[in-house]
């Protein structure tokens, strides 16, 4: 089987996944004329000629969104077998203008980024990637649906996206982690949270922000930050050390002698464990 009928077949096999209109999927019906020259595509073993072939073909449905958002996101992935990363990000973003909710073009245009170390691009396309995923929670019940039938819909659509929902993740906290700049980092973090909130890495994500917050000498906020932190962890020994830097920095004589209680507490009840 070609790549162009494994993409085609993958597809259509979206349908039965996404099956509520939240998520985008991309759909070329067998028998059509744009699903026959589709199939001459993927039988081109020239990359050149393909994507010669894909250009012409794009022109030529230029009026079909789901032969653009296709033809695009196809053409994407000959100009990266072709080794243009450039030209393979461009014509992702124009599949996703077509598909703007797709999961698997936001994927592909991840992982294209990612080869072209542009952590702006991933960090981007990841969080638009949850999202998409989170707003399957908020769909509207469709007429003539049971409850039972629509949450058994809702919980499908995320079982089967989770996965996706994962790489977005993990790829969007790659950039976090190796994000240089304070201010940009502390950005990411912002989203990242609001995106992913049960990303289970919450300790991490307090050190890099308060790290951040340091660095860019906003006490205020790391203070805020801090002391949020430690409502939900109040052991976590970082923060309140972290915390009582900056209290003592501040002035903020009145608040240093609680954090010093919590941490004495913290090592005693460690040296006990």
């Amino acid at each position: 089987m070609s790549p162009i009928r494994v993409g085609l077949t993958a597809a259509l096999a979206l349908i039965s996944s996404f099956g509520l209109a939240q998520i985008d999927h991309v759909t070329i019906a067998a028998g059509t004329p744009e699903d026959k020259d589709l199939t001459t595509i993927g039988n081109e073993q020239d990359l050149q000629k393909k994507i010669a072939m894909f250009q012409d073909f794009l022109q030529k449905y230029s009026s079909n969104p789901m032969a653009v958002a296709f033809g695009n996101w196809q053409l994407a992935q000959a100009y990266q077998a072709a080794g243009d990363l450039p030209k393979a990000v461009d014509a992702g973003d124009k599949a996703l203008a077509a598909a703007p909710r797709n999961l698997d073009i936001l994927g592909s245009q991840v992982a294209m980024s990612q080869q072209m170390h542009d952590n702006a691009r991933v960090f981007k396309y990841a969080v638009e990637g949850g999202g998409i995923y989170n707003s399957i929670d908020k769909q509207t019940k469709p007429e003539n649906t049971s409850e039972d039938s629509f949450r058994s819909m809702i919980a499908t659509q995320k079982e089967n996206n989770q996965s996706a929902y994962q790489f977005f993740q993990n790829s969007a906290f790659s950039v976090i982690e190796s994000e240089a700049n304070a201010k940009t980092r502390m950005s990411y973090i912002e989203q990242f949270t609001a995106m992913f909130p049960q990303s289970g890495l919450d300790d991490q994500l307090t050190s890099y922000a308060m790290m951040s917050l340091a660095d860019m000498q906003d006490n205020a906020r790391l203070v805020a930050y801090g002391e949020k932190a430690i409502a939900t962890n109040p052991e976590n020994m970082a923060v309140l050390l972290t915390l009582a830097t900056t209290y003592v920095a501040s002035g903020i004589i009145t608040r240093i002698g609680g954090i010093l209680r919590r941490c004495r507490c913290g090592r005693r009840d460690s040296q006990t464990g």
